[in-house]
């Protein structure tokens, strides 16, 4: 599991964290069953708090994407296919609105947004 913390990043440390880990589950990087490292060693491995990686991973539990058990450790939850795929589709609605508030401040129409949507998914499949 590969996370890098941002010190320019305005976000906190623990969103970072449960971010990227996310990202992991979501994308497959981590699959369902697979163990975590422990809250001790991440917080070591990324020389942060303790208490900020208890804070991702708590986020992350109260999400559904990760389970602990007690005496064995974090593991990756078991996903429900169609809520996992309902993540996916929520990511990309707030990635896309947050695009449209950008272009509307930027003056661009919904035409123009249209065409350099279809542009650059038209570029990712070539």
């Amino acid at each position: 599991m590969k996370i890098i913390i941002s010190n320019a990043s305005p976000d906190p440390i623990y969103e970072q964290i449960s971010r990227q880990i996310k990202a992991q589950i979501l994308s497959g990087d981590l699959s369902e069953g697979e163990a975590l490292p422990s809250i001790r060693r991440l917080a070591q491995d990324l020389q942060i708090s303790v208490i900020t990686t208890k804070r991702a991973y708590d986020e992350l539990e109260r999400e559904g994407f990760i389970n602990t058990v007690g005496g064995k450790g974090t593991f990756v939850a078991v996903q429900n296919q169609e809520l996992l795929r309902e993540k996916k589709m929520k990511i990309v609605e707030d990635k896309l609105a947050e695009a449209v508030s950008e272009a509307r401040l930027l003056g661009i129409d919904l035409n123009q947004i249209q065409n350099m949507l279809l542009l650059l998914y038209q570029e990712e499949n070539s």
